[in-house]
């Protein structure tokens, strides 16, 4: 199974240096001087890397391969791809998509939800995104609060969601909302 470990962006400079969108949480690692990783395409790589630095907004890096901003430019878009090992697959520090698509979204409750589709990585914090029975798309922020759970073993993720993340539970359907007023002492 191939891992994203960025995604190239624009040229930075005149001499090939590239801005890089991180999917790794291992970065000093997996682009370390004189890494070689593969790319999709394909035959945009292998790239070699020369130099990695990090600034305080991004992470820029030159590749052999790529010494100036034209050939730097045709780079935009292509993923640095690694093959998984398998102690990442156990790590628990964290989960790649390829291990959350496709298993089932339970609420805490029992009630099924839908099934996970992606595991988004936005700059706050990474997303699943559920894909509901009616095909309606629902995205829980994957913090423990909500996602109490993950069990690949048993083919779930367990989900504790507010009411109104999901179609098909409304935070503010009429039952809810009668029930809510005679509670008060009100009328419904």
């Amino acid at each position: 199974m191939l891992l994203t470990v960025a995604i190239i962006g624009g040229p930075h400079g005149l001499k090939g240096e590239v801005r890089l969108d991180l999917r790794t949480d291992d970065p000093q690692r997996r682009l370390a001087e004189g890494s070689v990783l593969e790319t999709e395409p394909a035959d945009a790589g292998p790239l070699t890397v020369v130099r990695a630095r990090r600034s305080a907004e991004a992470t820029y890096v030159i590749f052999d391969e790529a010494r100036d901003r034209t050939a730097a430019e045709s780079l935009r878009g292509v993923r640095l791809v690694v093959e998984s090992d398998e102690d990442e697959d156990d790590d628990d520090e964290g989960w790649y998509p390829h291990q959350l698509v496709g298993l089932r979204a339970v609420h805490v409750d029992g009630r099924e939800l839908g099934t996970v589709a992606d595991l988004e990585h936005l700059p706050a914090q990474d997303v699943l995104v559920i894909t509901e029975p009616d095909g309606a798309e629902a995205r829980v922020p994957f913090v423990a609060e909500l996602v109490p759970a993950v069990d690949p073993d048993a083919g779930t993720v367990t989900l504790d969601p507010p009411r109104g993340l999901f179609a098909a539970d409304p935070a503010d359907d009429d039952e809810s909302v009668a029930d809510d007023a005679e509670d008060a002492g009100g009328r419904p």
